[in-house]
């Protein structure tokens, strides 16, 4: 059965997780023509439904559990990216790994350079502490910080690991989960990656001869923007 197919129907965390290992690359909404996505796989009524087939909770399984990769790395939107495959995602569209050159050569913002120090120093940090040690908490600071944390995953430097649970003073839920984040290499070491060796080149190729048997021309069309090849 190939990827574009629109029969697939996925109902469990464990069938997802298989099929973003065969196909590699799962974006959670439909943004890629004649290719699946999490949403389109998935039945529309499991949504924000708050079970165990709810394809929302599964976002941040993936990473945790080390199934795949999440993080707005396509185009500013929400990507899964299978475990096997991230390695030369992150060699074709990462930036490098070196934030500080990269802010050094203007190739990152300041506040995007500022976010990733802090991250890298507590890995797994909730939006709300980073914000707060980052001295971005007011209102008018928002779109800023927004901004920057999308720049750090769109340049593959983080990935999201997960959510925090917002609890009170006696340990009770109390309000929205908060989105983590974790240095892609960080999230890598973890779950026992080692980067590609490979040119840059070399490595969007691999990623779109995988691509060939599971794409219309359309989709390899838009991956080959993507991957500029």
């Amino acid at each position: 059965m190939s990827a574009n197919e629109k029969e697939i129907f996925v109902r469990h965390f464990e069938e997802a997780s298989n099929y973003i290992h065969r196909i590699g690359i799962l974006p959670l909404a439909s943004i890629i023509p004649d290719y699946p996505s999490l949403e389109s796989i998935t039945s529309k009524e499991s949504w924000y439904s708050g079970t165990e087939q709810d394809p929302w909770s599964w976002r941040v399984r993936f990473p945790v559990e080390g199934k795949a990769a999440y993080g707005k790395f396509f185009r500013k939107k929400a990507v899964l990216i299978s475990t096997e495959w991230f390695p030369w995602v992150h060699a074709c569209l990462g930036l490098g790994i070196d934030a500080e050159k990269l802010y050094r050569d203007g190739m990152l913002s300041r506040t995007a350079w500022q976010l990733y120090q802090l991250i890298n120093i507590d890995q797994g940090i909730d939006t709300r502490v980073l914000r707060e040690r980052a001295q971005m908490k007011a209102k008018e600071d928002k779109k800023a910080f927004d901004q920057a944390v999308i720049e750090l995953q769109d340049s593959l430097l983080i990935v999201i690991s997960g959510v925090q649970e917002r609890v009170n003073a006696d340990g009770e839920p109390n309000g929205w989960n908060s989105t983590a984040y974790e240095t892609a290499t960080h999230w890598m070491s973890q779950h026992g990656l080692k980067a590609a060796e490979c040119t840059k080149e070399e490595a969007c190729n691999e990623i779109m001869a995988r691509l060939q048997d599971n794409c219309s021309d359309k989709s390899i069309a838009f991956f080959k923007k993507v991957f500029q090849v």
